[in-house]
């Protein structure tokens, strides 16, 4: 995964999707903010803006154990998410979003993807998330990037609230570890050089 630091615009090429973790105060945030605000408005009401601003934007930086992250193509915000710390071994996924132009290419496995792994280079071993019950396109997108759901799956969503998954992030490997196994492993195993 390449982060880039958020000072420094991203150089990107056609069709390149570039990873950058940002403050919330990145002005490439605005539309993620702006459009979620929108889709929990239409799906659950006016009162949706106040999940929103929920939680302290510090909490989704380094310092407090979150982190935001945008995926931008030519430059330009097209999906990205956030988490925070939930607890010393467990990290909340929060804020989603795949701009409604740009949904169905996968982007939302993508943020998934690259937020947990953000997650596991802080040493966090559990994800945990919530999502609401007028979601289902966010529900699926749990389910089927490996998350168990903490839930009924047979009980009618609304009946329910919010839905919380979970999903446990692989232990690292320390990197003298990893070198030893590398070097103890048979010559003929894939990704291992015969001449080593």
């Amino acid at each position: 995964m390449t982060y880039v630091d958020e000072t420094v615009p991203p150089l990107t090429s056609n069709g390149e999707v570039t990873v950058i973790q940002v403050p919330v105060s990145d002005p490439r945030v605005e539309p993620l903010i702006r459009e979620l605000g929108e889709e929990y408005s239409a799906r659950y009401g006016k009162d949706a803006h106040t999940e929103l601003s929920r939680y302290p934007d510090e909490e989704f930086t380094e310092p407090h154990g979150g982190a935001l992250i945008l995926l931008l193509e030519r430059g330009e915000p097209v999906a990205g998410g956030a988490f925070r710390r939930y607890d010393p071994e467990t990290a909340e996924l929060k804020r989603i979003w795949t701009h409604s132009a740009h949904r169905r290419r996968g982007l939302a496995r993508r943020v998934v993807a690259e937020l947990e792994r953000a997650a596991g280079d802080r040493g966090y071993r559990r994800i945990y998330l919530t999502t609401g019950p007028r979601q289902p396109e966010a529900r699926g997108l749990y389910l089927v990037t490996g998350y168990t759901p903490l839930f009924d799956t047979e009980a009618h969503p609304e009946t329910l609230g919010l839905l919380p998954f979970e999903k446990n992030l692989p232990a690292a490997v320390p990197e003298d570890l990893a070198s030893d196994l590398r070097e103890h492993l048979p010559s003929d195993l894939p990704g291992k050089a015969a001449d080593q």
